[in-house]
């Protein structure tokens, strides 16, 4: 394994980690497998698992079925966790492990210190965070390379926004940026998420579209989302996961909340719609 060098000095050990997990609720979802590397004061490493010592990989039964979606993310089954230790058999060690350290990862402040300090209390060992440092390097990149119109064009047109948040000059602006984006990503090799090649950047409106999507929401802000099988879900709440029509059907007094709640009206349409397309299969 590589080894960088931290340019800065360290007052104590500073532990870089990532989590793979079961899915993105912190109060129900699981650990499944964990990559630590704990950079000493001195500059030495650390690391769990340890490859140099035959450790490949440090997978956790998470003791819950994994859902296939998270599968597809990860590439990591029920099968391939079946032997492998719980977290609560190890928490122990893991906590002494990482005790008196500084904590380090890529939005980790808002995913998995939170996990971790979860998977602890379930093990009834209070992991605290208010005596460490929290660097969270995705907060760094966020606030260091600024994602504004402004900053895309000086990116991609090396050129500067004078009339910034005047609708012509920002939609010029975007269309300018548009046809860079085409030009220096023409070729580009675009990778899933297990960093296998799915092929180049789409030449064609609808291909990019998709390629530029962060989720599949039915209802637009993302109240409601569509499965694997393009089936509407709850994305929020105490149904979240739930399909929407079994929610109709077993839960109707939550139609009427929602109907009368504080809710966009185009999650509003979604929500009839679905309503009397369920009323018309029955």
């Amino acid at each position: 394994m590589e080894r960088v060098d931290i340019p800065i000095q360290l007052e104590r050990p500073l532990v870089f980690f990532d989590l793979e997990t079961t899915g993105t609720d912190v109060a129900k979802d699981r650990i499944i497998e964990m990559a630590f590397i704990k950079v000493m004061p001195d500059g030495q490493w650390q690391v769990r698992p340890d490859k140099a010592q035959g450790q490949d990989r440090l997978l956790i039964n998470p003791e819950m079925a994994i859902p296939p979606e998270s599968t597809e993310v990860h590439g990591i089954s029920d099968a391939d966790v079946a032997e492998a230790p719980t977290f609560e058999s190890i928490a122990t060690r893991l906590f002494r492990w990482l005790e008196g350290c500084d904590l380090a990862g890529f939005n980790s402040n808002r995913f998995d210190v939170p996990l971790l300090a979860e998977e602890f209390l379930r093990c009834n060992i209070a992991f605290k965070v208010d005596d460490r440092s929290l660097v969270d390097v995705q907060n760094i990149f966020h606030k260091m390379e600024p994602r504004t119109l402004r900053a895309a064009l000086k990116f991609y047109c090396d050129d500067a926004l004078d009339d910034a948040h005047e609708a012509l000059p920002d939609t010029l602006a975007t269309l300018r940026i548009f046809a860079n984006q085409v030009v220096r990503y023409k070729e580009h090799t675009l990778l899933d998420s297990l960093g296998e090649t799915v092929g180049p950047l789409p030449m064609d409106v609808p291909g990019i579209a998709a390629f530029a999507q962060r989720g599949r929401n039915a209802d637009l802000v993302g109240r409601f989302v569509f499965n694997d099988e393009d089936q509407v879900v709850f994305n929020f709440g105490k149904y979240r996961g739930v399909l929407l029509r079994d929610v109709l059907q077993r839960d109707p007094g939550y139609y009427g909340w929602m109907m009368n709640g504080d809710f966009p009206r185009y999650t509003k349409l979604v929500l009839q719609e679905e309503m009397a397309a369920m009323k018309a299969s029955q």
